[in-house]
């Protein structure tokens, strides 16, 4: 065989024929492709997360005009301009990724609007001749700013455009939206996340670049995923995040049904991520044709664009849905599992990452962005500034200008001649000769001066931010929360420590479940923004014992019981609703994450604006202490609770609703806080208790307008604390912060049942009403309305001062974990 080394061969014809070796040009061109599948085609960039033809469709629809404000186009001329302008590899592929772009049961942060039939799990999308799309809000965040030099531009495939190598990316896209693709030798896998979490993690690392994986954890506790579902065991999640592979199992939503008086039915509200209901139903059939699966009548689609998704599994008389149910997740994609492999390409090469090393790539490339903006803004400020400055010498000697113009033979001569006279540059001659007359005004001048000192201003601001490399931190971490404010939303995905189905018998198939989770004493938590948790106690972590804090949420109220009692849950409307713990996501308890807390008004039936209030022990031989908005007061004696599954606990007076709900003995006392800021407290054994059928007694003297803000009960020998915000009644909630303050509970002195209290909160000019009030053992916990915590004033104030202005909105107030 030849080599390269020998001379080629030419023909009489002319014809040049090189002999070259198999092996070495086999080896040559399979490496030139591979490297091209890779870096031009399957591997996502860490920094936007977005392969090149989603790039490129991003960009284009940008250039195109395509924005949230604007109508839809037919996606064949989307596609027919990124195919002619900048990827030349076909229409198919390219309308593929603008699909996955709109699917949000496939993106947690759709980045397409797309009209018409994108497709489901089950079914591919319509072709591009019938479907229509422009840019969705979030995807302009990541085109923002594209042209003021944040990123380099590389020619398109003929060297005859420019196209963006890399977006500027406002977010973690990566993070938040996942990605997959099979290159040559290697893939990706990588999960979706929620974008507030992410956002909270990214932000931590910047304030600390040296922060363990534990922390960031404490942010992005795991995957949140479009579909929504139950994601069991975290161990993968922890193993992915900390050397980029990993796995997990996701179970779906499922809920046992009355379907008919005498029909149990299992319904599915939701499925793993990218599993459809024609997959399930198929192997649900399956399974009941090979006699796998037992116990199951039938299976119904009741899914629509109105309800969402409603898949109803039918129970035969005589099963059990906990054993059926089991056999489901072990042999039906009901559970199914996601392997994480989180390789994205970093300067050019593929990496596999975990998630500090994600976060870090991300932010370095944010960083980048933020300071070639600020140098892109300054010098356009320092030009616009150089040319305002050369404009108002010519306005102040304008006939001097005008006589050295009109006396010059020719633009040129003009030019010059301005230079010399009033020691100008050439591009303040050359803008002084373009000026038109008009300009000429007294009041141009004004607008030139103030505009002057407009730029010298945003002049020493952006020097001050280029100099500063905090600052520039800083500027990237409130412009990530400006997002996450703009387009978050609220996790979707339930984490539990669960074990993943096994096997069940044949006789487990015909009588009770064996159930997991043994009887032992556990604490269920209620937090402040909805979510309920059961806290796992062993004999060495007893109620009050040291926990690690929480950093996504407060507590509404605890309830000490065990993992398979009773125990009831209090509505504003009065309602008992009795449940179990069993079924509630468990953490251990020296790791308390509340945000992987189900929500407890999914977890129960609820009605519209139903809100539970409270946690009791049905098994406690202590009464329960109710308070109503309009200053009733009553506590229900113990035990001789109905057999209902819920029933009301209060009579309630028209107009009238519950506040607040509290469980314990006669040394407790009883706090009132009035919407006018009066606070009252007595003991508990003022009042005496009562059936549940009672309407309660007169607990605290209201005036002409006031309502009750807070009730509760409290122990008065700790450390308690009262928390009251204030604000205006002409405010629209939650656009004015209030004024914050937090007292000693001892500083209020006792009174009687149903009198007025004593004043808790001095109110400024413009306030006249409590926006927020909380009393409870120190320290209290203050949280946004997305669980972020958020920062009080220190305690100590006098019980009526007027207290200090908060910087955020305070959604609620509770005890810390």
């Amino acid at each position: 065989m030849a080599t390269r080394e020998n001379p080629p061969t030419v023909t009489p014809a002319g014809e040049r024929i090189e002999d070259v070796d198999v092996s070495t040009e086999m080896q040559g061109s399979f490496l030139e492709y591979a490297y091209s599948v890779i870096h031009s085609r399957a591997l996502p960039d860490a920094r936007d997360g977005l392969k090149p033809v989603q790039r490129r469709i991003l960009y284009q629809m940008t250039e195109m005009g395509l924005r949230p404000d604007r109508g839809h186009v037919k996606s064949s001329r989307v596609v027919g301009d990124v195919m002619g302008k900048l990827h030349p590899h076909g229409d198919a592929p390219i309308y593929d990724a603008m699909v996955r772009l709109a699917q949000d049961f496939v993106m947690r942060v759709p980045l397409i609007d797309g009209h018409g039939n994108f497709g489901s799990l089950d079914d591919g999308p319509a072709a591009p001749r019938y479907t229509e799309a422009r840019l969705q809000a979030a995807a302009l965040a990541l085109t923002d700013d594209l042209d003021e030099d944040v990123v380099d531009f590389v020619p398109n495939y003929d060297n005859s455009l420019m196209q963006p190598g890399v977006l500027p990316a406002a977010f973690p896209n990566l993070l938040v939206n996942g990605a997959s693709g099979i290159a040559v030798g290697m893939a990706t896998n990588m999960a979706p996340h929620n974008l507030i979490e992410v956002v909270g993690a990214a932000r931590h690392l910047l304030e600390h670049p040296d922060a363990p994986l534990e922390d960031l954890m404490a942010f992005v506790p795991g995957p949140d995923l479009p579909s929504g579902g139950t994601i069991i065991g975290l161990d993968g999640i922890k193993d992915a995040y900390a050397t980029g592979r990993g796995a997990f199992k996701t179970r779906a939503r499922v809920s046992v049904e009355s379907i008919t008086a005498r029909k149990t039915g299992l319904v599915v509200t939701e499925l793993p991520y990218l599993v459809g209901t024609e997959r399930v139903i198929e192997k649900i059939k399956d399974g009941v044709t090979s006699k796998k699966i037992n116990g199951i009548s039938d299976v119904t689609d009741l899914t629509d664009r109105k309800h969402g998704m409603r898949l109803v599994i039918g129970i035969k008389t005589g099963f059990s849905p906990e054993a059926v149910l089991e056999q489901l997740y072990r042999l039906t994609p009901l559970e199914d599992s996601f392997s994480i492999n989180n390789v994205a390409l970093v300067e050019g090469q593929p990496r596999t990452l975990g998630l500090r090393d994600l976060l870090r790539v991300y932010l370095d490339h944010r960083l980048e962005v933020v300071r070639r903006r600020s140098e892109y803004r300054l010098a356009r400020r320092k030009e616009r500034l150089h040319l305002v400055e050369g404009l108002l010498i010519a306005i102040l000697d304008i006939d001097e200008v005008i006589q050295v113009i009109r006396t010059s033979d020719d633009s040129e001569q003009a030019r010059t001649r301005l230079i010399d006279v009033f020691d100008l540059s050439e591009l303040q001659a050359e803008y002084i000769l373009e000026l038109r007359l008009r300009r000429l005004t007294r009041f141009s001048r004004i607008e030139l001066e103030a505009e002057r000192d407009k730029l010298q201003a945003e002049i020493a601001e952006l020097e001050g931010i280029l100099a500063d490399p905090a600052r520039i931190r800083h500027l990237v971490s409130t412009e990530l929360e400006e997002v996450a404010e703009r387009f978050g939303t609220p996790r979707r995905t339930l984490l539990t420590q669960a074990r993943p189905s096994v096997a069940t018998s044949a006789a487990a198939r015909k009588s009770a479940p064996v159930l997991e989770i043994a009887d032992a004493p556990c604490e269920v938590l209620l937090s402040t923004t909805g979510r309920a948790i059961r806290v796992d106690l062993t004999e060495d972590s007893a109620p009050g014992a040291p926990r690690r804090r929480s950093k996504h949420d407060a507590i509404r109220s605890r309830v000490t019981t065990t993992s398979r009692s009773e125990i009831g849950a209090i509505t504003a409307s009065g309602r008992l609703i009795r449940f179990t713990a069993v079924d509630l996501p468990s953490v251990p308890a020296n790791s308390i994450q509340l945000a992987a807390g189900a929500r407890i008004g999914e977890y129960l039936a609820l009605g519209p604006k139903e809100k539970v209030l409270g946690l009791v022990s049905l098994d406690s031989d202590q009464p329960i202490a109710l308070g109503t908005r309009q200053g009733v007061v009553k506590r229900v004696a113990p035990g001789g609770w109905p057999g209902k599954p819920d029933f009301e606990v209060i009579a309630l007076k028209p107009g009238d609703e519950v506040v607040g709900v509290a469980q314990g003995g006669d040394t407790d006392e009883l706090v009132f806080v009035s919407s006018d800021a009066q606070l009252l407290h007595y003991p508990a054994s003022a009042v005496r208790p009562q059936g549940a059928a009672a309407g309660g007694m007169a607990g605290i003297n209201l005036s002409a307008k006031a309502s009750v803000a807070f009730f509760g009960a409290i122990d008065p020998g700790v450390d308690n604390v009262v928390v009251t915000v204030s604000t205006s009644t002409a405010t629209i909630a939650g656009a004015d912060p209030g004024r914050a303050k937090v007292s000693s509970f001892a500083e209020f002195p006792g009174k009687g049942r149903a009198t007025g209290g004593v004043r808790a909160h001095a109110f400024l000019k413009g306030e006249d009403v409590l926006g927020l009030a909380w009393v409870g053992p120190a320290p209290a916990l203050a949280v946004g309305t997305d669980g972020a915590a958020r920062a009080l004033p220190d305690s100590g104030s006098k019980r009526d001062a007027s207290g200090a202005v908060l910087e955020n909105v305070v959604g609620s107030v509770g005890e810390q974990v």
